[in-house]
């Protein structure tokens, strides 16, 4: 492979460690790396507690997942910290940090990740500060640390890809919490990855679908054929060919729009749901926020999509099942609209199985520039029903959501005015430190 010819860069990719618990455990006065906290949502659709971030000792000592771990699995130990989540804390702590970056590079180039990563373009920069990439590196987790008290995790590249495996699976295992990959590095670095599924974007199922192929290895993927991975795995064959490679082509200054919008919603519903009417109760709830935010944005959807994921107690020899449907219609922002055609896609598809997770999509979006009227109902009546909307949503803008709700919210299954005062589906709390 020729690298002169791919673009040579200084990527930082930086993980705020623990970031959730960190966070908490910093407000406590308390050391991240030393004490054992989990922070813990206690929704209702998190099944009996999920377990959202522990501290590194917690994490080691009693092998819990962020995300995968549940209240049962959670020790009866007093040196664990159990704490509830605040989500608007961490969204004001991510700001923060992404403050502090930008300190060390132009603004355009730091890009916001997650949550708890961000990707900075230090090119230009990073040697107004230090000697070398690394000791710059090491000047922004140092102020980090001193400033809010959080330990970060820094993965150093040629581009960003190489920056993300660097993080992903070097950084933790350094004394100083730094990786780096570079082209030359490639063979050692890359190559030598025993899982699969431990490098970027290859998840299991693609990882299945390399297996079949007779690719049961990174270095097998690398000195693979790119033309035979696209024709039997499409754009993601060639995609990870590269990455094999190390190789990432991506401009990340381009302003690239989507070639279809969509606006949507999705849960994970507080238990499981057998019954048709509760079912229905959700997916109306659903389909009238999509409504809600198409008005606010000023947009009509030409098409309605709904996803019906199964509960794990309908899984059948280790696939959950579920559907997926679209619809055509009309455009519109219509609650009553878009919720009748979801019921319509719901009770055609639907055969009883319990279910666990919705979505509810929208796409072929049109600006909305004036109302269409059916020839075939009052235009009165029409035209009131738009007024109601319009003051609906002038209300919730004011008061919030459960200000005024519909009926259906208060029937037996309903979600939305539970889920109103979520962030991110969990607890928001206060941004008060």
């Amino acid at each position: 492979m020729d690298y002169s010819q791919e673009p040579h860069g200084v990527f930082f990719l930086i993980d705020n460690k623990s970031f959730y618990a960190s966070v908490e455990a910093t407000l406590r006065g308390l050391n991240p790396l030393k004490e054992m906290l989990v922070v813990m949502s206690e929704a209702d659709n998190t099944n009996g507690g999920l377990i959202l971030a522990t501290s590194p000792m917690a994490k080691k000592e009693f092998h819990l997942k962020a995300n995968v771990s549940r209240q049962r699995d959670l020790p009866q130990d007093p040196r664990i910290i159990v704490v509830p989540p605040r989500m608007n804390l961490y969204i004001k702590r991510n700001l923060q940090i992404n403050q502090i970056f930008r300190e060390f590079a132009a603004e355009c180039d730091v890009w916001p990740y997650s949550i708890d990563e961000s990707i900075i373009d230090m090119t230009h920069s990073w040697h107004l500060f230090g000697n070398s990439p690394r000791e710059v590196a090491r000047i922004i987790q140092k102020t980090v640390c001193q400033r809010l008290g959080l330990y970060t995790t820094v993965g150093i590249g040629d581009n960003p890809v190489q920056a993300k495996i660097a993080l992903d699976i070097y950084a933790k295992h350094d004394p100083e919490l730094m990786g780096e990959i570079h082209y030359e590095t490639v063979p050692e670095k890359i190559w030598t990855i025993p899982n699969m599924t431990d490098v970027w974007s290859i998840a299991k199922r693609t990882e299945k679908r390399l297996n079949s192929l007779g690719i049961h290895s990174i270095y097998e993927l690398s000195q693979s054929n790119p033309f035979y991975l696209k024709e039997k795995l499409g754009l993601i064959g060639e995609q990870i060919f590269a990455i094999a490679w190390g190789i990432d082509r991506t401009n990340l200054e381009d302003n690239i729009a989507p070639k279809s919008h969509s606006i949507g919603n999705s849960q994970v519903l507080p238990r499981d749901y057998y019954n048709k009417m509760e079912i229905e109760t959700v997916i109306k709830e659903m389909g009238q926020q999509v409504a809600s935010r198409l008005r606010h944005h000023h947009k009509q959807a030409g098409c309605i999509y709904l996803s019906v994921r199964y509960s794990y107690a309908a899984t059948v020899e280790g696939e959950r099942g579920g559907f997926s449907v679209a619809s055509n219609l009309t455009h519109t922002d219509s609650d009553s609209e878009i919720s009748k055609q979801l019921l319509h896609m719901f009770e055609g598809s639907w055969q009883g199985q319990p279910v666990r997770n919705l979505a509810v999509y929208s796409s072929k979006l049109v600006n909305k520039q004036a109302q269409q009227l059916n020839f075939f109902k009052p235009v009165v009546s029409q035209c009131k029903s738009e007024d109601c909307l319009a003051i609906v949503d002038q209300i919730r803008d004011r008061y919030g959501f459960k200000s005024i709700v519909y009926a259906n919210s208060l029937q037996k299954g309903g979600t939305a005015i539970n889920r109103s005062s979520l962030v991110g589906g969990h607890n928001g709390g206060n941004a008060y430190e």
